[in-house]
Parts: structure tokens; sequence; C-alpha cells
């Protein structure tokens, strides 16, 4: 349904998209994910005909961007950062307006506005004026906008950017809850929620994909090093030696939370949990329990830039 290839994006001698390509099927939530600058939104906004890539080509639906605009534009549907809202209108009326704007057909703009608003969970404010609403509405106007001509792609820029933890869950059950009826590419740097949203994550970074997949796909590639968590009873500086002394092991950090145990937390180049539980045993140490560490999205993002930054 999406298509970018090798688009490139400069402003004055400036680049802010470099090179970029990647390409999203029919029915996916994908999402942008990069530190504020990473080029999220100039993508966007080629995707979304407000902007013409300096070199490379978009397509949607098979349309490009550089040839077919007007037609790429009735099959998507844009949110950009800040909601385009008239405050002195109503939610009604201001919905309305768009789908007139978007040529829906006379006859059944009411229908489309009506579907719209209830998509949106609206009705409580349909006859407010959007500068009565809060932060968390009008950011659902805004979806509603652009979806009120049923657009088969929906592009979001920081839909989540902004709301409160309520809303944040209000928004991401709304997002998801287009899905199967729209093909839709979000951006975002709120790492929790973007993974709990999207089918798939392109990780953007100085307008470069340096990564792609589901969470577990990113962890595994951005992941060199595996930390294994272990407790136990008590241990011996020989015996912590003796685990130092594993080939693979890179690591070994002892920590006393308690006066009845201590933490082992290891890094390892792979997988040695079963020789790291064996070894401990066989020297006498009573192990409490073992377990692989999880890194955290945060550290995850960090790992994935990190990398990409050393090939520079």
């Amino acid at each position: 349904m999406i298509e970018v290839q090798k688009v490139s994006k400069f402003y004055a001698g400036k680049r802010a998209v470099d090179d970029l390509s990647f390409s999203i099927l029919e029915g996916e939530i994908v999402g942008l994910l990069g530190l504020n600058g990473a080029g999220k939104s100039t993508i966007l906004k080629i995707l979304g005909c407000f902007l013409l890539p300096s070199h490379g080509d978009a397509r949607i639906g098979g349309h490009s961007v550089l040839n077919d605009a007007a037609l790429v534009r009735r099959l998507i549907g844009y949110l950009p950062d800040t909601p385009p809202l008239y405050n002195e209108m109503t939610v009604s009326s201001y919905l309305h307006f768009v789908a007139e704007l978007k040529e829906v057909e006379r006859s059944h703009r009411g229908s489309a506005v009506a579907q719209a608003i209830d998509k949106t969970s609206l009705e409580s404010v349909a006859d407010y004026r959007l500068q009565e609403l809060s932060h968390g509405y009008r950011q659902r106007v805004g979806i509603a906008q652009a979806i009120v001509h049923n657009p088969k792609v929906l592009i979001l820029d920081e839909p989540i950017n902004g709301l409160d933890p309520i809303q944040i869950v209000e928004m991401r059950d709304l997002i998801l809850s287009l899905k199967g009826q729209h093909t839709v590419i979000l951006s975002s740097h709120i790492l929790s929620e973007i993974t709990k949203t999207c089918d798939r994550i392109l990780v953007i970074d100085r307008g470069r994909l340096v990564a792609e997949g589901a969470e577990g796909d990113l962890r595994g590639s951005a992941e060199q090093q595996l930390g294994v968590s272990v407790e136990v009873a008590k241990i011996s500086e020989a015996q912590l030696d003796e685990l130092r002394g594993l080939t693979g092991v890179r690591q070994v950090e002892l920590t006393r939370p308690g006066e009845d145990y201590a933490r082992l937390n290891i890094l390892c180049e792979q997988d040695l949990r079963s020789l790291i539980a064996k070894t401990l045993i066989n020297s006498g140490v009573d192990l409490l329990g073992l377990c692989k560490q999880e890194a955290e999205l945060e550290s995850l993002f960090v790992k994935l830039i990190n990398k990409e930054a050393k090939h520079v």
C-alpha cells in the first residue's frame, strides 16, 4: 500500500531524510520511532503530499506523490502534529466542512460525519465549539477529520503527543480500533506506546532507517550481549572467579540486596544460562533463582542508534 523508494529531502543544503526506503502492506499499523529531529515528520509530510522529495519517490496505492499528488490525497487522511482546527466552529460543523473539502458526496456527508464521530467517541461534544475542547478531545477531532472520507491510508504525526496517561490509553484503543479498516503509519518518540500500538516499527535516526521489525526483532538486532540475573544464598570470591573464567562471560557484578542472599548480574556473549547454573551448582553454591534480563525499551533504542552511529 505504501512504497518509499530511495527518498531524500534537503532543507537549505541540510539533509533531513537520507536515501530512505521501506514498504507497508495494506491493513498494517506501522510506527516511525525516532528522536526529535530524526526526520519522522518530514517523511510523513512527503507521504501526505505537503512536501516533495529532493530525490526518490513514494507511492501510495500505486500512485506517485511526484506525479499523482491529487490521487494520493484522495487515498489518505492526514493528522499533522498540530490538528488543523477552526476554533469558532462546532465539532459537527467542522467535520461537515472537512467532508465537503474531501469531496464526500452531499447525500453521504451526514452519515460520513456520524460515522467519524462514532469511531472517535465524540458524541458528547459534537455541538461544542472546538475552542472549548480539552487537548485530548482536540486530538480525537483531528483523527475524525482524517477519517471522515474513509481513506485507505491514515498518516498520524505524534497522535499521543501532550496527552495525559488516561488520554494516551484512549488514543491507543482508538488507533487499534481502526486496524483492518485503514493502513496506518504514525510517528512517536514514546517507546512503550508505539510497541503496544503498531504491528511493526521503523527506527529512524538522522533521516535513515536503522532498524525495522516487531519489538522482538528489534531486540534481536540490538542485543549483542545477554544479561543473566542470578540469586544465590551465598558465594565466595573463588566461586565468583570461576564464573568470570567461563568462555563467553564478559562481566559478573555482585550485589547484596538482602542479608540472606546475593544477586549476580552477568553479561554474556550468548545464552549461557545452562552452563552458569551447572557451574554454580557443581561448585557448591546454593542457587535460588536464575533468569534472562530483558532490556528496557529505552536502552534498546539507544543501542540501535549507537549501533548505527558506529557505521557512519
